[in-house]
């Protein structure tokens, strides 16, 4: 493998672990309706499991509501028992049509908890990161001690590898600003 297949690779592979930090942080309630808090949600659709996101349009009405219009009005149970189920702390309430979740304000403690969880799951992004690194490294010092690339193609090597891994722990690091502002907003 040449010695840009392996920087792309790992570019690939440090966005997609980018990405699913993101989606963890898309999770987290801070306060504010989210389509994104219930679409995953697995419902148990007449013996098939399957995603909330296909059995029902989700609505965000206003900054603190919720709307689940199932396609099929005899979902409406499994929806209420999967939000039960969830860890959501919201009570879902229906009217035979649609599933309302409201959202509720966040207490103080309750959004410094949020906060250590979402430093916590950074933390865990940037872990990842350094693995993917450390691997990348790896693959770049065999190519050099193959006789593959000569020496300073292996520094060459090393540098655009820090510089891809430093902005993607920006991102991170701004993705984590970004959430750590919005949960002390609401």
């Amino acid at each position: 493998m040449a010695l840009k297949d392996i920087l792309r690779e790992t570019e690939e592979k440090m966005k997609k672990a980018f990405e699913s930090m993101q989606r963890e942080f898309h999770e987290i309630s801070t306060g504010r309706a989210n389509p994104s808090m219930v679409e995953g949600l697995r419902i148990d659709y007449y013996g098939t499991p399957m995603l909330l996101k296909q059995l029902a349009s989700i609505t965000i009405p206003d900054a603190r509501l919720i709307l689940i219009q199932p396609w099929d009005t005899a979902a409406i149970p499994e929806i209420e028992k999967a939000v039960l189920k969830s860890n959501l702390g919201i009570t879902p309430a229906n009217d035979k049509k649609v599933v309302r979740l409201s959202i509720p304000q966040l207490s103080k403690e309750r959004r410094e908890e949020l906060s250590k969880v979402v430093k916590k799951m950074a933390e865990e992004g940037r872990i990842s990161l350094r693995t993917i690194r450390r691997d990348a490294k790896e693959a770049i010092d065999k190519l050099e001690k193959d006789k593959l690339i000569p020496e300073d193609e292996k520094f060459k090597g090393h540098d655009s590898l820090q510089k891809i891994v430093d902005s993607h722990i920006q991102k991170v690091d701004q993705a984590l600003a970004a959430k750590e502002k919005e949960l002390a907003e609401y």
